[in-house]
C-alpha cells in the first residue's frame, strides 16, 4: 500500500511517501516559507524522485490541526483536493499527537506545544504507557491554564515541539523538577510518523473527503469578535 503524507500545520513542512510500511523518501523544512508556495512543489518533488505517479497511491494522511489557520488551511485543502481528484481515501491526524509520536518512547507523559500567540498554545497530552491515550485533551490553553492541568497530573512531563523553547523558562518555573525536554531532533513534525498513526485507523469512504474538515480548536478571531458583539447587544 502507498501513502502519501502531507503535514503544514506549522510553519515546518513535513511531505513524505510510504510504501508497504517502507519510507521511500520524505522532505522536512523548517523555514519561513508560505506553504502555499512550497507545499505543492515538495509533493511534486517526492514523485519526481520516486519516479512514482500520483495515481499510484492508495492513500492520503494529512495533518488535520490544531495550529496555524492558515497552514491547517492549505494542507487541508491540498490533501483534499488529491484525494477527490484521484479518487482515494483521506485520513486526518491531530497534528499535536504527530509530535507526541516523535517522543512515544518515553516511558511517561508528553505534551505536544505550538504557539497560538499573546501567551497562549495549541496543546495536548499523552500517556505514552497506554498508547498515546490523551490525558489533556488537544485545544486551545492560556500557558498559565495548560501547566496548571499538566501539574494537577504530578507526574513528570516531556514536553515536544519547535515552540517549546518560547516557553520553557515559564514551564520550569511551573514544574521544576516534573519537566523534561525532548531533544531538539524529535521537534518537527514528521509525514512518514503521520503515516504511521493513519495506516492505524480504518480507512474512510471516498465520498467523505467532502466532509473532511480542518481541526482547529478555536474560533477564527473574526468569528470570536462577532460572538462578542452578537453578545453585547
Amino acid at each position: 500500500m502507498i501513502w502519501l503524507g502531507i503535514d503544514t500545520s506549522n510553519s515546518p513542512l513535513a511531505v513524505a511517501i510510504v510504501k508497504d510500511g517502507q519510507v521511500v523518501a520524505e522532505e522536512v523544512a523548517n523555514i519561513k516559507l508560505n506553504h502555499s508556495i512550497g507545499a505543492m512543489p515538495a509533493i511534486e518533488r517526492l514523485f519526481e524522485r520516486t519516479k512514482m505517479k500520483p495515481a499510484e497511491i492508495d492513500a492520503i494522511a494529512v495533518g488535520e490541526g490544531p495550529g496555524s489557520y492558515t497552514g491547517v488551511r492549505i494542507g487541508v485543502t491540498i490533501a483534499k483536493t488529491l484525494a477527490w481528484t484521484l479518487k482515494k481515501p483521506l485520513v486526518g491526524i491531530s497534528s499535536l499527537k504527530l509530535l507526541a509520536a516523535n517522543a512515544a518512547l518515553y516511558n511517561g507523559v508528553i505534551c505536544s506545544i505550538i504557539d497560538a500567540r499573546r501567551q497562549n498554545v495549541y496543546a495536548g497530552a499523552y500517556n505514552t504507557t497506554a498508547g498515546l491515550t490523551s490525558v489533556v485533551e488537544d485545544g486551545h490553553y492560556s500557558l498559565e491554564g495548560l501547566l496548571e492541568k499538566l501539574k494537577d497530573l504530578n507526574v513528570p512531563v516531556m514536553f515536544v515541539g519547535h515552540d517549546v523553547d518560547l516557553f520553557w523558562e515559564s514551564i520550569l518555573a511551573q514544574l521544576g523538577n516534573h519537566a523534561v525536554r525532548a531533544p531538539f531532533t524529535l521537534d518537527l513534525p514528521s509525514a512518514s510518523q503521520l503515516i504511521q498513526l493513519a495506516s492505524q485507523q480504518e480507512l474512510p469512504d471516498i465520498e467523505a473527503v467532502h466532509s473532511f474538515v480542518p481541526q482547529y480548536r478555536r474560533l477564527a478571531e473574526a468569528e470570536a469578535n462577532w460572538i462578542k458583539e452578537q453578545k453585547g447587544q
